[in-house]
């Protein structure tokens, strides 16, 4: 049962790294104040959240959804550096960002209610198949479609959002779909207009 009350969260707000719920993120830690947030979570809940912020100047303003991830793995070196495996838990939105003194940001967040029992119809599970290998044939990826076919759909949608080679405003708007199949249907326009742009190397940008 998720807790309904806002929460407060330690963020590491990262342009390009996104985090879904089920998923896994490895994480190399290495600036001060992130090994600070590390190390706090691991003594507390092992739990720290992952924003994008909108620009990449440092103390920029955060999109307004993002995912608790929980520390699995940890590697810490003699330097102080660790690495880490994140598996995500919930998304979440920012409600505001919180004055503290700690060197990492943090911010109060009310945890959302995603339905982990959601599933594509079997239109939607083909369709979206059927753009996947077209793209990965023209991206030149090597694919193991037997296994994908074996994966439940929120493990392929929420995967290839994740890993998709697209730009961060592309993948927050992929976070931020309400439900499974909108996910799912914006993944099938992302993956058409990408794979059809003639050798372009510039990334989709959703503004």
């Amino acid at each position: 049962m998720i807790d309904t009350k806002p929460a407060r969260l330690s963020i590491f707000p990262l342009t390009g790294a996104i985090l879904f719920p089920g998923m896994q993120l490895p994480l190399h830690i290495f600036e001060p104040r992130y090994r600070a947030l590390v190390g706090d979570a691991l003594v507390r809940d092992r739990r720290i959240a992952m924003i994008q912020p909108q620009t990449r100047t440092d103390g920029a303003s955060l999109y307004q959804i993002g995912c608790v991830g929980k520390i699995g793995d940890v590697e810490a070196s003699e330097d102080g550096r660790y690495n880490v495996v994140l598996t995500g838990e919930h998304r979440f939105r920012l409600l505001r960002e919180l004055d503290v003194t700690t060197p990492f940001r943090q911010v109060e967040g009310e945890l959302l209610h995603d339905d982990t029992s959601e599933a594509l119809s079997s239109v939607e599970r083909a369709g979206f198949e059927r753009e996947a290998r077209r793209f990965a044939d023209a991206q030149g990826y090597s694919v193991d479609w037997e296994s994908v076919s074996r994966l439940d759909d929120q493990s392929l949608i929420n995967g290839v959002a994740q890993i998709a080679p697209f730009d961060p405003a592309a993948k927050q708007a992929l976070l931020e779909a309400e439900d499974l199949a909108q996910r799912c249907e914006l993944m099938v326009q992302l993956m058409y207009f990408f794979g059809r742009r003639d050798g372009e190397d510039d990334s989709i940008t959703l503004q």
